[in-house]
């Protein structure tokens, strides 16, 4: 199998330069519609473990590039850091609107924004899940009645929703493709001729 034959190269790599290889701490994934599993794999003649989600450089992914783990894992991690905070952003802080909207801006805000530009091509579910956190956190600073609509509340505190974000992220991100000397970059915003996972990328999700 090609796979493992490339393994066997990183093995002998790592031996040569006089690397580790920590066999209990890696792990493959296989990004697939497909059912059935990925024949066994050996790192250093260990059993390399099959995981249907993994995380890399802050973001998790699943098997079917769904993001439900992700977004499930960055709610949990709004949730434990607002928690920490509501000293200073619930309603019986002392603290000005301005002060409560900055530290949501710098500190809270940055936790769901991270790694956006992937992401972003989530499910509209997933996305509303950050935004109903979003909302909610904005209720709390205010300390709004609950008849208060949530589009009120982002439109008066200038607060655009999660959609919206995405949406200059993107075309941010689009910009900067499309100007790029480099001719390959090109390729990025052209649709795939065929899609193994039939997820989109959020270039062609947001137009």
């Amino acid at each position: 199998m090609n796979l493992q034959a490339h393994l066997g190269k990183i093995e002998q790599w790592t031996r040569k330069w006089r690397l580790k290889i920590k066999e209990n701490k890696s792990a493959h994934i296989t990004f697939t519609l497909r059912k059935g599993t990925c024949p066994p794999l050996y790192i250093n003649q260990s059993t390399n473990p099959q995981t249907d989600t993994v995380k890399y450089l802050g973001l998790h992914f699943d098997k079917r590039l769904t993001w439900r783990e992700h977004v499930t894992k960055t709610r949990k991690h709004l949730d434990l850091k607002t928690r920490e905070l509501i000293w200073l952003i619930g309603k019986y802080s002392p603290l000005s609107l301005t002060n409560k909207l900055l530290i949501y801006k710098m500190v809270l805000k940055p936790i769901w924004t991270y790694g956006l530009a992937l992401w972003g091509c989530a499910a509209s579910s997933n996305l509303a899940i950050i935004q109903r956190y979003q909302a909610k956190i904005l209720q709390q600073i205010t300390n709004a009645p609950r008849y208060v609509r949530n589009h009120t509340l982002h439109k008066d505190l200038r607060i655009p929703q999660v959609r919206t974000v995405l949406q200059e992220l993107t075309d941010t991100h689009r910009t900067a493709l499309q100007s790029h000397p480099n001719p390959l970059t090109a390729q990025i915003l052209a649709p795939p001729n065929s899609r193994r996972l039939q997820r989109r990328w959020t270039l062609h999700v947001i137009t």
